[in-house]
């Protein structure tokens, strides 16, 4: 099962895979689209707060994170790790649950991110919103290292998500019913 998608002019159609018994979500993967990641970055820019320096989580929100810094014209982004690095000093951490995860996860941030986040203007990007737990997780990392989110963006906003007032998307991604029909 498939579901159609138009972000930016572009259309794609994104598979449906069930997360739960009574849930399944459409796949939208940045990696290897080029064209949508460099739409999607240009349309979220146009829409974006100043800011210093853009995080993201490892991994699918990466490449919108590197194109974003690359059309602003700013030398740094910063991503948020799934395992530390023996190059990663003193390192702060927090905790997620991802929709798309059957574990929890922790997210870490070395010495070198620690100082590109502190006292900046902080832009949060990834590729899907959904829950908001990856969010809250990344909150919680700039605000450990003292850094000011002015912004949380990604290109699409899934389920619940859509209704937030405090990210800006591109589009809404429903949630399915593992039959294919969208959850009301």
């Amino acid at each position: 099962m498939n579901y159609e998608l138009e972000i930016c002019g572009l259309t794609r159609e994104l598979e449906l895979f069930p997360v739960s018994d009574d849930t399944a979500i459409a796949a939208f993967i940045l990696f290897s689209d080029v064209e949508i990641t460099k739409a999607s970055a240009a349309a979220l820019l146009e829409r974006a707060p100043e800011f210093d320096v853009i995080i993201t989580a490892e991994s699918k929100g990466i490449p919108l994170a590197y194109e974003m810094a690359r059309q602003a014209g700013i030398d740094d982004y910063v991503v948020a790790r799934k395992k530390t690095k023996l190059y990663m000093a003193d390192v702060v951490k927090t905790e997620v649950k991802s929709i798309t995860s059957d574990y929890i996860q922790t997210l870490y941030l070395g010495r070198r991110e620690q100082e590109l986040l502190s006292g900046r203007r902080v832009l949060i990007v990834d590729d899907v919103i959904s829950t908001g737990h990856s969010l809250a997780s990344l909150e919680s990392l700039v605000e450990k290292v003292d850094g000011k989110i002015v912004g949380r963006m990604c290109v699409l906003a899934e389920g619940d998500a859509a209704k937030r007032e405090d990210i800006t998307y591109l589009e809404e991604l429903p949630l399915f019913n593992t039959d294919g029909s969208i959850k009301e």
